[in-house]
């Protein structure tokens, strides 16, 4: 309807990642944010998560613009698999965030189909119907903004990631006055970052780790290894910095820290401190005592440096006694046990590890609770909606709207697809457009968390394979030669004597039934198998192997 305004977030509301959320008003789409979550452990095989963007893709003639935030994966990783289905549709950004997605664009070859715009905090543009101001907010990664989009039935606010850090390192502090000044103007709807909403008090400055890094490197007795997020540039900039302080060299390894790192330094929001930043080729010339090696690998990604380094898999780097590694990042829900088990390979190797809680050597980019308030006392919103979290911090965000004075009934705690719709006067639920996860195997999206593919996935894993070669007579059906039964997965033994009891109770059941009218069809012989093999390994193993027939006729 284009007398009304539409909010949908299709990501990134009850989880953490894979963030977006559209505005529809005036028969026009705004898109903030298009982004990617890390696979859970039962999405086997699976690399990448991708909101599902069927509802845009069926409206692609009304998007207008995607605006985002800043340049971590979890907002801008989806621009990839999304962006075949929006042609042409500009993205607008603020520097660093356009150059990090340049690459990105690059190297999917979508640069040159798809419009760049870049923003500054407190230049008001238009798209459409709609003025906007990017707004300047402290994250763990510099450039970070969030919006008011001045609609024609009010102005909503999208905070992106969030805290107040009054003392960052590079002193680009949030703007405040402006949070308070678009307050003033009035605000219909706030949708503001949920992710330390169980926190109390305020979230420690960014500086502070810079102190614990410094400190931790000048103690090192060895070569030092950092691992942190490949987009947390401001991370990489006090460990050049701690670096350069103690006459130590940096090196960056892995693809997409080098990138990102690269094109930091070109745009300026990287100083390599008159040298300090070295190329790659050096580290085997450099004294291990004047070394420092950032690389990803925080969350125990299985493909990423610290991971592999920490399986002796590393091409350039081996782990020996005398080596510091410093963790500077926090798990994201559902990666704990993968960090932990990266920890204790490294533990293993000989190296010294240092990571939260024992050591502080990360700070959150996310607004504890009184930083929220803070939020919200500023734009003083008729509506709030609280997005990037899991449910139980949506939750507990909508109860701290309600303390702050935002009336219960204007409170709308999402769930991904479900549309909040306002006629300039009352704002309601109005059902739910299609919204989910699309799984990233390799190159390719395959089907969502319960299709076909990963169901297949899980019962290999859970309870293995048995192939099963028969050959039948193409006249009758009557077996010819087999059937011949190979298992993987299902039992420690291959030659367990239920496998030939097996054998020779198919073979018993399909020469019965060769002589009727279904014996010869193809189809029936495999189901007849899948079925019999099924039913006889459950009654005698309890299990539920995957059947696979393959039947040939002569």
């Amino acid at each position: 309807m284009t007398d009304t305004l539409r909010i949908i977030p299709l990501g990134g509301v009850g989880e953490v990642g894979k963030n977006i959320t559209l505005l529809e008003v005036a028969g026009e789409i705004l898109v903030i944010d298009c982004g990617l979550a890390f696979p859970e452990p039962e999405m086997l095989g699976i690399d990448l998560v991708i909101p599902d963007v069927t509802y845009l893709s069926e409206n692609r003639d009304r998007v207008r613009a995607i605006l985002l935030t800043h340049g971590h994966e979890d907002h801008t990783g989806g621009l990839p698999y999304v962006l075949p289905h929006l042609p042409g549709i500009p993205i607008y950004a603020s520097r660093l965030t356009i150059g990090l997605v340049t690459g990105k664009l690059k190297e999917h070859k979508l640069l040159e189909s798809t419009p760049l715009r870049t923003v500054e905090a407190g230049m008001t543009f238009t798209i459409g119907a709609s003025s906007i101001t990017p707004f300047r907010v402290n994250h763990s990664i510099p450039d970070g903004v969030g919006y008011a989009i001045q609609t024609p039935l009010g102005t909503v606010v999208h905070t992106g990631d969030f805290k107040f850090d009054m003392t960052l390192p590079d002193g680009r502090r949030a703007d405040l006055g402006l949070f308070a000044e678009i307050g003033n103007r009035g605000v219909e709807f706030l949708l503001s970052d949920s992710t330390r909403a169980e926190r109390e008090g305020y979230t420690l400055s960014e500086r502070t780790v810079g102190e614990s890094l410094t400190q931790l490197i000048g103690e090192a007795p060895g070569r030092v290894i950092v691992a942190t997020f490949a987009s947390n540039i401001g991370r990489v900039q006090q460990v050049i910095d701690a670096a350069a302080a103690f006459d130590r060299k940096m090196i960056v390894l892995g693809r997409s820290m080098e990138q990102n790192t690269t094109i930091a330094l070109e745009l300026g929001y990287l100083d390599d401190r008159n040298g300090t930043l070295v190329r790659r080729d050096q580290l085997q010339r450099l004294p291990k005592e004047q070394t420092v090696i950032m690389t990803t690998g925080s969350q125990g990604e299985p493909m990423s440096g610290l991971t592999r380094m920490s399986n002796r898999d590393h091409r350039n780097i081996t782990i020996e006694p005398g080596d510091t590694v410093i963790v500077s990042a926090s798990p994201i829900p559902g990666n704990e046990e993968a960090v932990a088990k990266t920890i204790d390979n490294l533990f293993k190797e000989g190296a010294m590890v240092h990571y939260e809680p024992l050591k502080h050597c990360h700070v959150s980019g996310h607004g504890s609770r009184e930083e929220l308030k803070l939020m919200l006392s500023l734009v003083r919103p008729r509506h709030f909606i609280p997005v990037h979290g899991e449910y139980r911090m949506l939750v507990q965000h909508g109860l701290l709207a309600e303390d702050s004075g935002v009336p219960s009934n204007g409170i709308f705690v999402l769930e991904n697809g479900q549309v909040v719709e306002f006629d300039g006067e009352v704002a309601r639920l109005a059902g739910s457009v299609p919204a989910g996860a699309v799984l990233v195997d390799g190159i390719a999206a395959i089907d969502g968390v319960d299709g076909v593919i990963l169901r297949d996935r899980r019962a290999l894993a859970s309870d293995g394979v048995v192939m099963v070669a028969l050959t039948v007579e193409a006249a009758t059906g009557a077996p010819v030669s087999g059937p011949d039964l190979v298992g993987r997965g299902f039992l420690s033994n291959p030659e367990d004597p239920i496998m030939e009891e097996a054998r020779i109770y198919l073979a018993e059941a399909l020469a019965q039934r060769s002589g009727d009218e279904h014996g010869a069809e193809l189809g029936f012989l495999k189901a007849k198998t899948r079925d019999t093999l099924a039913r006889f390994f459950y009654e005698r193993t309890k299990r539920r192997p995957m059947i696979m027939p393959i039947v040939m006729e002569v």
